[in-house]
């Protein structure tokens, strides 16, 4: 049996990395320039956050540009979506997103009718464009740090610090609001905020712990699998959980705790992680995270729990592309899988979007 599984893992692994990385967007050299020009021409800086729309382009956050780019996955020609040539600030709700000011989106997803939503942290809010009009709008904070509002409207809600979000299969959007120590959840058809997971409290998770009354320490980032479980990246704790919502507690997936970068081919749990920031739910069955400090991009299965590292050496760089073992990642934040389990990272310091097709 054991032979056997070694097998599997080994397949697993090669199938994985079979691929090359190739990046889409950036020529790594922070700036802002090249709207309209092959993503991989253009300057962006500090890519963050990103997904798959549902015109089947590339959106991410470009956010020391503070804006919203879009990439043509057919042409591969970039544009901007929102926010004003690179200026930073908080402003434009109710007109036009690209004559909006925005600060430092960091992440992005759609809702079914394929509204565009991201979250500003340094702003406290998370923001809306409409679909059919282009208009921007603020859903959810005042821009005023803080915490209050649970059971009240969305947009007189305080956050501190939000940094993720994500869509459950009901259609409510789930937030990470990091210094409050919470996991938030918004229903656009009320208009209502509430906390879902968290006290404030920043003791670390026990293995099975309950979802209610346990801390959630720093909540980094998260995504949800199609029966609406979700996958949760503790930066502070370097540990990654899966809230099971059937059970109703929290099931450790990886990280001691400590930081580090070891255990490959191993036990995840009993793996070293160094400040998880990125987190995606994959079909192929597996968990993907953006180990940030550790500058690689780490895939959990979770039917066997073993941890493999998918792209990166744990060495700081940019690239060069092609193998994906061999290709050096900066600070990555950003990841994100599609149906077909193509890859797509936010490699933020290298100022590059890279894909890997398995």
């Amino acid at each position: 049996m054991t032979s056997k599984i070694f097998l599997w893992l080994t397949l697993t692994a090669s199938l994985l990395t079979a691929g090359k990385t190739v990046t889409i967007a950036g020529n790594g050299t922070p700036g802002f320039a090249g709207n309209g020009s092959r993503g991989d021409q253009a300057q962006i800086n500090n890519p963050y956050g990103l997904v798959i729309g549902p015109d089947g382009a590339l959106y991410f956050c470009d956010i020391d540009n503070h804006a919203v780019r879009r990439l043509d996955m057919k042409t591969r020609k970039l544009t901007t979506v929102a926010g004003t040539l690179g200026q930073k600030g908080y402003a434009g709700d109710g007109g036009p997103a690209l004559k909006a000011l925005l600060n430092q989106p960091y992440e992005i997803r759609f809702d079914r009718a394929g509204n565009m939503y991201w979250v500003e942290m340094p702003n406290h809010v998370v923001r809306r464009v409409d679909k059919k009009t282009g208009i921007i709008s603020t859903v959810i904070g005042t821009g005023q740090a803080g915490f209050g509002g649970d059971g009240g409207p969305g947009a007189k809600a305080q956050m501190r610090q939000p940094h993720s979000i994500a869509f459950d299969p009901q259609g409510r959007l789930m937030i990470c609001d990091i210094a409050n120590h919470r996991v938030r959840r918004w229903d656009p058809k009320t208009g209502i905020v509430e906390t879902w997971l968290g006290t404030g409290g920043r003791t670390p998770i026990a293995d099975g712990a309950p979802l209610s009354g346990t801390d959630v320490n720093e909540p980094r980032s998260i995504d949800l699998d199609p029966q609406g479980n979700l996958y949760l990246a503790l930066r502070a704790g370097n540990a990654v959980y899966k809230v099971d919502v059937a059970a109703g507690k929290f099931i450790h997936l990886a990280g001691t705790g400590a930081k580090g970068y070891d255990g490959e081919g191993g036990d995840a749990r009993k793996a070293k992680l160094s400040g998880p920031k990125g987190i995606a739910w994959s079909p192929d069955g597996g968990v993907y995270i953006a180990d940030t400090e550790s500058h690689t991009i780490r895939r959990i299965d979770l039917k066997s729990g073993i941890i493999t590292t998918v792209i990166g050496t744990g060495e700081r760089g940019d690239g060069p592309d092609g193998d994906p073992r061999q290709c050096n990642t900066n600070r990555p934040h950003g990841i994100f899988v599609d149906k077909q389990g193509v890859i797509y990272v936010g490699d933020s310091e290298a100022h590059r979007v890279r894909m890997l097709k398995p």
